[in-house]
């Protein structure tokens, strides 16, 4: 009943012959960084918080080469046109509208942290959907970012890596996004969630292997697309900034769960309440997950995925009808536990779920949309897989 991905591995023939066509000769390398699924932890980020994503096997694969002649020539398997050619030292911030923003301002934030990049080719297939909330332009970026690592010797750790990916996507592409997704992409292990303090980077490995304990996770992706850099988004951490500018502190993650009460009493306004409700109830609610998957009560940590969704579509407002869908078509079907992941808007759901029902379940999730009258959803399993990796 659901989807199978196929491996970057696998992938990376077809790039690498692809390259070979476009530009005359092999690559230099070939690279793969994935998407991720955030297991809990939304809109925390931005706010010094909490998260806990995993790799999914979905990835980004580029084959690379170095130039020397500040030429930056970018293609794409996945968008019609052709080869794209830009100049290195004409790269702007806002310049570029396209999905060629995100390499090309992988190279811009490196040059402008004094990485110098004098040019590459570069050949890119994605099999990461696009809009699901699932990281696709934080894959493409951390892609870049890696091969251009290697193949410039620029000595860069995963950390600041993400952070140079974060840096393209917040002032070269424009989407005020958290860390998150880049430090996933670039960090995340095999078999494992990450537990992210965003503040300090400070990074944990939590085994999380579902198969062994007869369980798993599946990705509803509802196909109904969002930008992250439209202007919902915005307004919701400009929120967040405000409430912790009310309450006197550098980041709603300094908010204890304890004095919430207290200090939702402080704000009169509404919508900044709901905010800082969500965002301190939401760092909480990953401090527990990593409690239960420490104690070995995998199944335990369905309850706080609902709540977490609960607390996205009431509080935070970034849910959608078709997101809410899977998570009441799912519960209904047994599902230990559900809710949206990602920036909101559309995009993706998550569903924990037994083996044995898992089937049962994505059928009544299907059966859900038929009856509303939504596109039909896909869905596949999320297997926690390797973060960032040279291919060959």
């Amino acid at each position: 009943m659901t989807e199978a991905v196929e491996a970057p591995e696998a992938a990376a023939e077809a790039v690498a012959r692809r390259f070979t066509e476009l530009y005359g000769a092999p690559p230099a390398g070939v690279w793969a960084a994935p998407g991720r699924v955030n297991l809990i932890g939304e809109h925390t980020d931005y706010n010094d918080g909490f998260v806990m994503p995993f790799a999914l096997p979905h990835a980004a694969v580029a084959a690379v080469s170095p130039r020397e002649d500040g030429v930056l020539r970018l293609s794409s398997a996945d968008v019609p046109g052709g080869v794209v050619e830009r100049q290195v030292d004409e790269l702007l911030p806002g310049s570029d509208k396209r999905w060629t923003a995100y390499p090309a301002g992988v190279v811009w934030a490196l040059d402008d942290a004094g990485h110098r990049v004098t040019g590459a080719d570069v050949h890119l297939a994605s099999t990461v959907p696009s809009g699901a909330g699932l990281s696709s332009s934080a894959a493409l970026e951390v892609v870049i970012a890696l091969a251009l690592d290697d193949l410039f010797g620029l000595g860069l750790d995963r950390a600041l890596l993400a952070r140079l990916c974060q840096r393209a996507e917040n002032e070269y592409v424009g989407a005020p996004t958290g860390i998150m997704d880049q430090t996933a992409s670039a960090c995340c292990e095999a078999g494992h969630a990450l537990f992210l303090d965003t503040r300090d980077g400070t990074r944990r490995q939590i085994p999380f292997d579902l198969a062994a304990e007869g369980m798993r996770l599946l990705v509803v992706d509802t196909q109904v697309k969002h930008s992250h850099s439209d202007g919902e988004y915005g307004k919701r951490r400009a929120g967040c900034e405000r409430g912790a500018e009310l309450l006197g502190v550098p980041a709603l993650r300094d908010i204890p769960h304890a004095d919430l009460d207290e200090a939702l009493a402080r704000i009169d306004d509404e919508e900044i309440r709901r905010l800082v409700r969500h965002v301190v109830t939401e760092d909480h609610r990953v401090q527990r997950v990593v409690e239960l998957l420490s104690a070995g009560d995998t199944r335990g940590i369905g309850p706080v995925l609902t709540e977490g969704h609960a607390s996205l579509r009431d509080d935070f407002r970034v849910s959608a009808p078709e997101l809410d869908t899977v998570v009441d078509a799912a519960l209904s079907a047994g599902a230990l536990g559900a809710r949206m992941t990602g920036g909101g808007f559309g995009g993706s759901a998550i569903v924990l779920v037994d083996d044995d029902a898992a089937d049962a379940v994505t059928t009544a999730i299907q059966t859900a949309f038929t009856k509303a009258g939504h596109q039909p959803p896909r869905v596949f399993p999320a297997t926690p897989s390797q973060g960032a990796h040279r291919i060959r």
